[in-house]
């Protein structure tokens, strides 16, 4: 399994980053290797928004698409992210957001594993320098969309 953490103070209001990563429609706008991205089977109350989404990635024709279930917990600012079907055998993706001074603070934690052996040991060593460019990425497109 591939786990990692990343903590980052990002230029906007919290309800903006939030909003942002919620709509992986968008996602292939701005995340790197990110073809498309769907949204299915939403439903909001109160204090959980929750929906199923695929997300396509990869390059060209090596593309795979993950399906994942997706809840905003409103109370205490927290998305979870786990997988439904794909290559994925194993996912656990959290985003806690924290507003400071008019900024937020992102913790970002994902821990996962390919069904794939092969890939999955190539993912690994590859995983740090991957999962940095998409954290840029985010960060870049937040400063773009609300700076």
């Amino acid at each position: 399994m591939s786990s990692a953490t990343l903590k980052k103070i990002i230029s906007c209001k919290k309800e903006q980053l939030i909003e942002m990563v919620l709509d992986i429609e968008k996602y292939p706008e701005f995340v790197p290797w990110c073809i498309k991205g769907k949204i299915f089977d939403k439903k909001e109350s109160p204090d959980l928004i929750s929906f199923n989404g695929d997300l396509k990635v990869g390059k060209s024709i090596l593309n795979e698409t993950f399906t994942s279930h997706v809840s905003y917990h409103k109370e205490t600012d927290k998305i979870i992210v786990t997988n439904l079907d794909g290559p994925l055998k194993h996912l656990k993706n959290e985003w806690h957001f924290k507003e400071i001074n008019n900024n937020t603070q992102l913790e970002f934690f994902i821990d996962f594993e390919l069904k794939n052996p092969i890939l999955n040991g190539i993912m690994k060593k590859s995983f740090e320098l991957g999962l940095n460019k998409i954290a840029k990425a985010f960060e870049e497109r937040a400063v773009q969309l609300y700076k």
